[in-house]
């Protein structure tokens, strides 16, 4: 009988440690991907064009090829433009993984994550992303914008 009530003691300890390993190899992967790299050639645009209109103010953008998904490329304003990768810092190797402008054109989404991050310095300011967007290296001459496959502010 005292043998018993060791093995019977003994139980709630067993299944707690049973219990903690299950837990502890069930919980969600917490690592992320980085963004893969794929360089392009210098991509030299005319800003004087008319499809480069909307890129003369201020808060101007527009989606380019470039990198993985495309790059969105920015007005900062004050002859400073930015050139982000379309490709989300948060899970970048899912399909949907592609940054877009919100339609209030305040910041950029990301409709699968629903991560958005700020223009002016691609940091994530909502949802799940932690890490920033990949920004190339933008040189502007006169009204010839240049970008390069340079990774720059990572």
């Amino acid at each position: 009988m005292n043998i018993l009530k060791q093995i019977n003691s003994a139980w709630p300890t067993r299944w707690a440690v049973v219990f903690l390993f299950l837990f502890l190899n069930c919980s969600p992967d917490q690592s992320d991907d980085p963004i893969p790299y794929q360089p392009f050639a210098d991509i030299v645009m005319n800003l004087n064009l008319p499809e480069n209109t909307g890129l003369r103010s201020t808060g101007g953008y527009r989606y380019i090829g470039g990198g993985i998904r495309g790059i969105i490329l920015y007005n900062q304003g004050s002859n400073v433009f930015y050139a982000y990768e379309r490709n989300c810092s948060f899970h970048p190797n899912d399909a949907c993984a592609t940054v877009n402008v919100d339609v209030s054109t305040l910041f950029m989404i990301d409709p699968c994550c629903n991560s958005q991050f700020n223009f002016s310095t691609g940091n994530p300011q909502g949802g799940a992303a932690s890490r920033p967007l990949r920004k190339y290296r933008t040189t502007l001459l006169a009204n010839t914008l240049t970008i390069t496959d340079e990774i720059v502010d990572q």
